[in-house]
């Protein structure tokens, strides 16, 4: 399988060349563009990897359905639906346009910005740092992973250049649909998106879903199943941007891209895979990623549609 995957790999790296790595977050430029890893985790919890699997990124917009999951464990779900939709918005992930032009004012779907940071400020706890503690303990749960940890030369970063995600922010908040200081929100939503991770914790989380919430190694309930439903629903119909339905078409499994290079995908029931490749393409996402996936999708027949 590993010769595979290489081969599979080295005839999609040249895609690298046609897109570009993350600028708009200073941090992220310092990427190699023409990186590029792979690993896959089978039900049998068999380990597959090829290329820079181990080369660290953050996970950026990767993070929305896991946060997403963590929201859904603890709190009522009419509540969360109510202030955050279910539909995708086929506008760009940072888009502000909706929030003023759609009857409800609330956001699309918890896959965008505007919605992450509304699901965001639904994480309970009394103060930020628990929180804090709170959101990165269930990253490293689903990673089966205990060192995962915030990259804070990214979030200051992120910090920094995040005015757009601001302007939503006071927006949502003028609106009724985020409670509390909005700084300290937009504080745990950085520190999210820069959570450090590498193409095998994005593997395992996706594994993990796959299983509906199972630990595949032990057997131990992660998530509730329905929330596992719940959130490869929302990868499938929002988890690339605004090319989630070409690539529901082309490749037809549920995935999480991130602006960081990485992509999450969960085979239900058949395995989880994770990707890094930071050149993206213009919708934001990995280039040469999509490609692999869509190779894998065709040669294994893992199209759930």
């Amino acid at each position: 399988m590993e010769n595979v995957l290489e081969k599979i790999l080295e005839d999609n790296r040249k895609y690298a060349n046609y897109g570009q790595v993350a600028s708009y977050i200073p941090e992220l430029k310092k990427a190699r563009q023409d990186d590029l890893g792979i690993c896959m985790i089978d039900m049998n919890n068999v380990v597959h990897t090829a290329g820079n699997y181990d080369k660290k990124f953050t996970i950026q917009s990767i993070s929305k359905p896991i946060v997403l999951a963590l929201v859904l464990s603890e709190s009522d779900w009419e509540h969360v639906f109510s202030k955050v939709g279910m539909e995708p918005s086929g506008d760009p992930f940072n888009s502000i346009m909706k929030l003023e032009t759609n009857n409800t004012k609330k956001p699309c779907n918890p896959m965008i910005n505007a919605g992450a940071i509304v699901t965001t400020s639904m994480i309970k706890g009394k103060d930020l740092k628990e929180k804090e503690e709170k959101m990165l303990n269930f990253f490293r749960k689903l990673a089966k992973n205990d060192n995962l940890k915030i990259n804070y030369d990214v979030y200051e970063s992120e910090k920094a250049t995040g005015d757009r995600n601001r302007a939503m922010a006071y927006l949502l908040k003028n609106d009724g649909f985020i409670e509390g200081d909005v700084e300290e929100v937009l504080d745990l939503y950085f520190k999210q998106c820069s959570i450090e991770v590498d193409c095998v914790d994005l593997a395992r989380m996706g594994v993990n879903l796959a299983s509906y919430g199972l630990d595949i190694e032990t057997g131990n309930r992660l998530i509730d199943e329905r929330i596992s439903r719940i959130v490869k629903t929302f990868m499938v119909t929002c988890g690339m941007y605004d090319a989630s339905g070409e690539f529901a078409i082309k490749v037809g499994i549920p995935a999480k891209s991130g602006v960081g290079g990485g992509i999450m995908a969960s085979v239900p029931k058949k395995m989880g895979i994770g990707i890094y490749g930071p050149a993206l393409d213009k919708k934001g996402n990995s280039i040469a990623g999509i490609k692999i996936l869509q190779n894998l999708s065709e040669k294994y027949k893992i199209n759930i549609f």
